[in-house]
């Protein structure tokens, strides 16, 4: 799907059959559009091709007849007008080096994928451009969307952000439906971080919450939180609409007030006084906070900007401080204007 031209017609390969990735391929299959899922596990692969159930990660979600599933992944790329990329940040790029020589040559790659690459910090669409070319086009698909809402046709508008704006319109007709609002935008650098940062501030409402310290608490750290969201984007050279909206905010709210998020489930555990270890296990599913604080901390130590809820957050997943010390820090700070010469100084 070059642009939009390949649409309805070439099948659109999922690659990642986790929750989300089961999700969005059953949302393409219902929307009339051929979609084939990509897995690795051959049991949940058997299960959602024979059964139309994903028992793994969407358990009693009837999935739609015509979605099929494979773990062939030469025969799900076969050809793909789009391959839309659903694994988690740690797999994103060994997936990106087995799809390469794969990819039909018309079909573009977009994801949804919300993180960095680990151990090198850097965003998702470097990785992919360095490792499909310059001529791929490529589209981030992020925004506030829990994936068994989406698998049950509950209401949801996403986002897809592409520097190919034909493209990024094309995935997003795929998408957009009666219960999907599917919305377009040019910044890949501001959606990306807004997708992997809200993970980081999610841990922090999630431990506030967890030390049940009240509504009040919450609203402030998530709006702080986005101040500081909006500071790191600005000296990256994204845009700041992009995180006003539903890479941003829209995802923020969601991942810090929704208990279906692994990250705000992994912050109540530990201001519930559990430990990292504990909370990981019991969550069972990959909680990307860990890592993501690292590399967060990481871009605003390359650039000065300060942090002090994800620097706060970044210390107490390494068991450095107690969630109780990280809030004690936080309150100390000293009194200050809220936006001291602007929106990006404070």
């Amino acid at each position: 799907m070059h642009a939009a031209t390949h649409g309805a017609r070439a099948p659109v390969a999922v690659l990642g059959a986790g929750s989300w990735g089961t999700a969005l391929a059953a949302l393409i299959a219902r929307h009339g559009h051929e979609a084939v899922l990509w897995g690795r596990d051959p049991d949940t692969v058997a299960a959602i091709d024979a059964r139309h159930e994903n028992p793994r990660y969407l358990p009693g979600i009837p999935l739609p007849d015509t979605l099929r599933a494979t773990t062939d992944l030469r025969a799900a790329l076969a050809g793909a007008g789009l391959v839309l990329v659903v694994v988690p940040s740690h797999a994103f790029a060994e997936t990106l080096r087995l799809l390469a020589p794969l990819r039909p040559p018309e079909a573009g790659v977009a994801w949804a994928t919300k993180g960095f690459e680990p151990g090198s910090g850097r965003f998702l669409h470097e990785v992919a451009r360095e490792l499909l070319g310059e001529d791929t086009p490529l589209a981030v698909v992020t925004g506030p969307s829990f994936a068994r809402e989406v698998a049950q046709g509950l209401p949801t508008a996403l986002t897809v952000h592409s520097d190919a704006p034909a493209f990024a319109t094309g995935v997003a007709n795929l998408l957009h439906g009666p219960s999907f609002r599917a919305y377009t935008g040019e910044d890949m650098l501001g959606a990306e971080l807004g997708g992997a940062m809200k993970n980081v501030l999610a841990v922090a409402t999630g431990v506030a919450d967890g030390m049940q310290l009240g509504l009040n608490a919450r609203a402030g750290l998530i709006t702080r939180g986005l101040n500081e969201m909006l500071r790191l984007n600005h000296a990256i050279g994204g845009q700041p609409e992009t995180l006003m909206g539903l890479a941003g905010l829209g995802d923020l709210v969601l991942t810090c007030t929704g208990d279906l998020s692994r990250n705000r489930r992994l912050g109540l555990a530990l201001g519930r006084g559990q430990s990292i270890a504990e909370a990981v296990r019991e969550i069972g599913q990959v909680v990307e906070s860990v890592q993501t604080a690292d590399e967060v901390m990481r871009h605003a130590e390359r650039h000065g900007v300060e942090l002090p809820i994800a620097s706060a957050v970044r210390a107490v997943l390494h068991g450095e401080i107690t969630p109780a010390d990280g809030l004690r820090q936080l309150l100390a700070r000293n009194q200050k204007p809220e936006y001291p010469a602007g929106l990006f100084d404070g």
